[in-house]
């Protein structure tokens, strides 16, 4: 019969995904065919599965750590916010609706059926679901009609491991407060509590653990070092886009957009030894960059107007005047055009110009383009060069006067270039290391500066390195004879 083990969180970042990623390692490495499963994810990170459904991105790296393909089976609710009080909400990989927060809270409840489909038929074909909680078990005004933490747990019949930050303090009244605001049947379900991320010597913390375990009748089974895992993240609000990148020859902006998405199109620049890349804001601290990247967004229009009003537009174009390469990405590459017409109110509403640095115009639609795709590209500096991707966007977009960026496998044209300036719908270009690879050497000589000696290397195999570091700290860290006892034990005795 299929075991199953859920991660529930203190909060939001308190490492939930990394922990769940590295369980699927973990009994990966361990001979057990593990899956990953969130019932209802948030974020602006998606992933598009080779049958064209669309999945948060965290889910697809968890799944890839357990050796599977992602399957939209494993996160069959993503909900993308449009703005601060709404979302696209996508049930089975396909889009149901735009829906304000209060709308979604009534809907849910609906979705029950469809959450447990997929969680059954997924658990058939596994030996163990590793299931992912969202924010925390404790939010008093959300348990009525929660369907993501424990409501999941109590459906499933899960046992769980609650864990907390303490990197960010107060992890002992984080644990503790959570386990109290629980009801006893919620609080029976929790088999061990696990403190993530901690720097030091983990002998100091053993009176607090004491007492912690004395207070909540709950286990520790587990004190997780801090590890700096190079991951993909699962939203816009992790570390990586508040600090800086370490210093390197080419110097790389990415435009920190409002609506920032699928922003792990750059994690492949990132780890590559030539490549600084940083995320900026403001027109200040573009400064004097050897490329910009203008990434998707979740509102192209409204982060247009953004960049309009704070006079990030301003800056770009005068960096394209001076000769620096700018690059858009799906919704960067929208709005590098001449004009973005949204008539069905998909997005913001009317015709906004565009940024006028392509002859290109984009019409968006309630028809939302999901496909995986192969392209051969031919944009001069990378010309010949095999890339694959995906595209996830509303909008189509047709260019007049502007050589393509790419050939589809099938014939068609795809993107647009224009002098320094390029624009591509292609999300996961940069994966397999041989356009990365081009881009640096490209970059480099237009410095006067000699080629990496570094050859290209696929995100995949850097990713499946990180995998193995993340399991080995957190085998270190975590009981998983403890971990493995509670998946045997739970709801028999």
């Amino acid at each position: 019969m299929t075991k199953c083990i859920m991660v529930q969180g203190t909060m939001s970042g308190v490492g939930k995904s990394l922990l769940v990623t590295a369980l699927c390692r973990i009994f990966r490495q361990d001979g057990y065919r593990a899956a990953p499963f969130k019932s209802q994810n948030m974020a602006l990170n998606s992933y598009i599965t080779r049958d064209g459904l669309e999945m948060g991105r965290a889910q697809a790296v968890q799944a890839q750590a357990a050796g599977l393909e992602p399957d939209v089976r494993m996160n069959p609710i993503l909900l993308k916010p449009s703005s601060d009080t709404g979302s696209q909400v996508i049930v089975g990989g396909e889009v149901r609706g735009e829906y304000r927060a209060a709308e979604y809270f009534r809907m849910k409840r609906g979705l029950i059926p469809e959450i447990l489909s997929a969680y059954r038929s997924l658990a058939a074909e596994a030996d163990i679901i590793v299931i992912e909680g969202a924010g925390s078990p404790a939010e008093i005004n959300l348990k009525a009609g929660d369907i993501v933490n424990m409501g999941l747990a109590g459906l499933v019949d899960a046992p769980v491991l609650l864990v907390g930050d303490i990197d960010r303090g107060g992890v002992f009244a984080q644990l503790w407060g959570t386990v109290a605001l629980l009801e006893p049947e919620e609080r029976r379900r929790i088999v061990g509590c696990v403190i993530n991320k901690f720097r030091g010597d983990a002998e100091i913390l053993r009176p607090g653990l004491a007492m912690l375990e004395e207070r909540t009748g709950v286990p520790v089974l587990g004190v997780v070092p801090y590890t700096p895992v190079d991951i993909d993240d699962e939203d816009s609000l992790s570390d990586r886009l508040l600090q800086s990148r370490p210093n390197k020859p080419v110097d790389i902006a990415v435009l920190r957009l409002p609506r920032i998405s699928n922003f792990t199109d750059f994690a492949p620049l990132e780890h590559h030894e030539a490549l600084g890349v940083r995320y900026v804001s403001d027109a200040a601290a573009l400064g004097t960059p050897d490329l910009i990247l203008l990434p998707g967004t979740k509102n192209t229009m409204g982060d247009l107007l953004w960049m309009r009003q704070n006079g990030l537009e301003a800056a770009v174009k005068r960096r394209v005047a001076s000769g620096t390469p700018v690059m858009g990405i799906c919704g960067g590459y929208q709005m590098l055009g001449q004009t973005l017409s949204d008539p069905d109110g998909v997005e913001h509403g009317g015709t906004i110009a565009g940024m006028g640095l392509l002859p290109c115009e984009t019409v968006f639609s309630a028809r939302k383009t999901r496909t995986r795709a192969a392209a051969t590209v031919r944009a001069p500096a990378f010309s010949g060069t095999r890339v694959e991707g995906y595209e996830i966007h509303m909008g189509q977009t047709a260019c007049n006067g502007a050589a393509p960026f790419g050939i589809l496998s099938d014939g068609r044209p795809e993107g647009a270039v224009r002098g320094n300036v390029c624009g591509t719908y292609l999300h996961g270009l940069f994966d397999s290391g041989e356009l990365t690879g081009k881009l640096a050497g490209w970059l480099l000589g237009r410095k006067g500066l000699p080629a990496s000696s570094a050859g290209p290397e696929s995100h995949r195999a850097y990713q499946e390195r990180q995998f193995d570091l993340l399991a080995d700290t957190v085998r270190t860290g975590l009981d998983m004879n403890a971990v493995y006892r509670a998946m045997e034990e739970f709801g028999h005795g």
